[in-house]
């Protein structure tokens, strides 16, 4: 193709991009309202402790989200903010689609894979994490993009940037809290001819910003609250896991453990479910023991860890259970904000059909990656390049540690990352097509 045809499509594509994801959020911004979650509360009461200077700051957020929140002020300029981020996140995905196939055509489906997806564009009107760690993770690949491509770009600030975005989605939403050490790992790695090399001055750059970032804020929770973590729920997220077999608690617990069967009970017979029983209960536990927020935390953590080591095949099976629920392409959206009943309609059926799609494709995704790391002649198929690799070994970590760390919303800690799955799928079936054609090709 010729340097002006390839232009003129770049053009187009581009054109099309645009167009489509600028239309879709003025439409949504105007005829959708931003929408609370349970969870909503608590982030902007985060906000309001930074606006005050961390005096009142409970240490039950990490303070990404709520900076962000704090820095915009009101729900409907947060809402717009998110829109733009979005923008900007399928931007990211044509720009990585295009320049790693060297065709326009592969970063516009990238880019409308993203904006197309409703489980990505309506949680842009979400007042929750998920649309703001989705674009500091975008930057991080980005840059792990132009690393791996270009050895002319391999530079200390490169690295920085790729740290400092990694940090922020750990700070935003800690399960990321893997990826700087991932990617400086993964980065500092490379293969000349049959040899290994490290690059420690890439691992240095990258891993700075973390250390700083995450390792200063661990340090203020630690000192403020007694525990070295990112925050002071862990003790909360691990009873997610625990709670189905809280009855085994020792009686040095039993108060604790007699109120949380109490509201297991009540949840089960609501809900036929036990998860996120905890969040339920935390007010008559403080009140049965006499536990502040931190110690009851703390007290869960140490009863949980003790479950899990005298249950450990229980725990495993939640976690198995957990991953599998990882890969359910949830939807987050409010219906009632419809005012027409007849697109409320549609969306359902919509919406419906995406998830279906998308469960597709993270089935897809799972068996590929899998397949493709023990054949050779399916990597050279698919013509995998380490920036695949990247991808598919973020995705699979998040999977795991997520299922590892918590076992409540697992279906949601995918959407950070759900573009990432899609665009492994779409270069294994476009590659494959191709390799289809090439074929047919020379035996006619």
């Amino acid at each position: 193709m010729k340097n002006n045809e390839k232009s003129k499509e770049f053009k187009i594509w581009l054109g099309i991009v645009l167009v489509v994801a600028v239309l879709m959020r003025v439409v949504l911004f105007i005829t959708y309202p931003p929408v609370d979650y349970s969870d909503t509360a608590s982030y902007w009461r985060s906000a309001d402790a930074i606006i005050r200077g961390l005096e009142t700051y409970d240490g039950t957020r990490t303070p990404g989200y709520p900076a962000f929140l704090a820095l915009f002020g009101s729900e409907r300029v947060v809402y717009g903010a998110q829109l733009v981020l979005g923008l900007g996140i399928t931007l990211t995905w044509f720009w990585i689609g295009w320049k790693a196939s060297g065709r326009p055509l592969w970063g516009g489906l990238a880019a409308l894979a993203h904006t197309l997806n409703p489980g990505q564009f309506f949680f842009e009107a979400n007042l929750l994490t998920e649309t703001l760690s989705t674009f500091w993770l975008a930057l991080a690949l980005l840059g792990a993009f132009f690393w791996l491509r270009d050895p002319k770009c391999r530079t200390f600030e490169l690295g920085l940037g790729i740290g400092v975005s990694a940090a922020l989605a750990a700070i935003t939403r800690p399960l990321f809290m893997f990826m700087p050490v991932w990617l400086a790992v993964f980065l500092a790695i490379s293969v000349e001819g049959k040899k290994l090399k490290f690059n420690w001055r890439l691992l240095v750059s990258v891993l700075l910003p973390a250390v700083l970032l995450l390792g200063g804020w661990m340090r203020w929770i630690q000192s403020n609250y007694h525990v070295f973590s990112l925050t002071t729920m862990t003790g909360y997220h691990l009873v997610q896991h625990t709670g189905y077999y809280f009855e085994d608690v020792p009686d040095e617990y039993a108060d604790l453990r007699d109120v949380y069967l109490e509201y297991r009970e009540a949840r089960l017979a609501e809900r036929g479910t036990q998860g996120n029983t905890i969040w339920d209960a935390i007010p008559a536990m403080q009140e049965a023991t006499g536990m502040n927020f931190y110690e009851l935390s703390r007290t869960l953590q140490k009863i949980s860890v003790q479950l899990i080591l005298t249950h450990p095949w229980a725990y495993l099976s939640r976690v198995i259970r957990g991953w599998w629920l990882f890969w359910r392409a949830p939807v987050y959206w409010d219906p009632g904000a419809i005012q027409s009943p007849g697109l409320g309609q549609m969306l359902r059926y919509v919406i419906l059909g995406s998830r279906g799609l998308i469960f597709a494709a993270n089935l897809v995704f799972v068996v590929s990656s899998a397949i493709a790391l023990v054949s050779k002649r399916v990597r050279m198929l698919w013509a995998l390049q380490p920036f695949h690799w990247l991808l598919a070994g973020s995705v699979w970590a998040t999977s795991v540690l997520s299922s590892l760390i918590d076992h409540g919303d697992n279906p949601r800690f995918l959407v950070p990352l759900q573009s990432a799955v899609i665009f492994w799928v779409l270069w294994v079936l476009l590659t494959s097509l191709q390799a289809w054609r090439a074929n047919r090709a020379q035996m006619e």
